[in-house]
């Protein structure tokens, strides 16, 4: 015997707001906090409107992942997020058959699920995932908007409000990967970069609950660091590890040892780049 388990479905901003069903994320009744930096917002909301799928391209811990929230609070779409990696397949994004007791199920993966709810689609890191499983989003990408299951024979229509977003770091993951031309000339690229000092300062004493004098040394702090990052650094401190440490502040731990395990522990184990670094925290605060 053979059961679908693809579940009920809510409507965005009803009985399912701000809960978990099946993966979804229905949007809750407060807007994850973003502050805009350019045209960014209008670009997204016009591609969902025309059901372009969109790229995200930006530094890690610039603000993509809260952006794509956001902009589904906005448009009151339920999210389906996958952190992609090595190892996921074809089958982890469109769904397998799986045992249970006595019978033989099929289960949905976060794609076809998406599809069917008329979900944004948000794929994180992109190209950490294997070429022959990227290919799989293709159909979805076109005018089709089609995702064949090769396992069930069926071929899912994606429904309205149905959009893919996706996302990676092009500063270190392009010298060793990079999406094919054929996958990228599918999406509208839209580049996100670390906010202006004074916006980035704005979302560091809200997000972190500091005084914004705080942030602004904070900030002031995180560029002089991030103009070491070809020194040695693979990644430039991002607006993410601001707010940790301001976070680590606002809770009473003091503030060389907040900058030592939020700010720059996480970016090296290079003792003298460490060492190089504490200086300048020393020199700026």
């Amino acid at each position: 015997m053979k059961t679908d388990l693809r579940g009920p479905r809510r409507d965005a901003g009803g009985e399912g707001a701000n809960h978990l069903n099946d993966g979804l994320r229905y949007p809750g009744p407060n807007a994850p906090y973003y502050v805009s930096t350019g045209h960014e917002i209008a670009i997204f909301e016009t591609c969902h409107a025309r059901r372009l799928p969109l790229m995200l391209k930006g530094p890690t811990g610039c603000g993509k992942t809260r952006f794509v929230e956001h902009m589904a609070w906005r448009l009151g779409r339920p999210l389906v997020t996958v952190a992609c990696h090595d190892d996921l397949s074809a089958s982890d994004l469109t769904g397998r058959y799986i045992i249970r007791g006595n019978e033989t199920v099929w289960l949905d993966g976060p794609l076809t699920l998406a599809a069917h709810a008329g979900a944004i689609c948000y794929l994180d890191e992109i190209i950490e995932a294997r070429t022959d499983t990227i290919v799989v989003i293709h159909p979805l990408t076109d005018d089709r908007r089609l995702l064949p299951l090769e396992k069930t024979g069926e071929i899912v229509e994606a429904s309205a409000g149905f959009q893919l977003v996706i996302s990676y770091n092009p500063g270190y993951q392009h010298a060793l990967k990079d999406l094919k031309p054929s996958t990228r000339q599918r999406f509208v690229a839209l580049e996100l970069d670390f906010p202006k000092p004074d916006i980035e300062a704005d979302i560091v004493a809200h997000e972190g609950g500091v005084d914004r004098s705080i942030a602004v040394a904070l900030v002031t702090l995180t560029n002089r660091l991030r103009e070491l990052g070809d020194r040695g650094l693979a990644e430039v401190p991002s607006t993410r590890l601001i707010v940790a440490t301001a976070r680590l502040l606002g809770s009473g731990i003091p503030m060389r040892s907040a900058c030592r395990t939020a700010l720059l522990g996480p970016l090296t184990d290079d003792a003298d780049l460490l060492a190089a670094m504490h200086d300048l925290v020393t020199a700026t605060m």
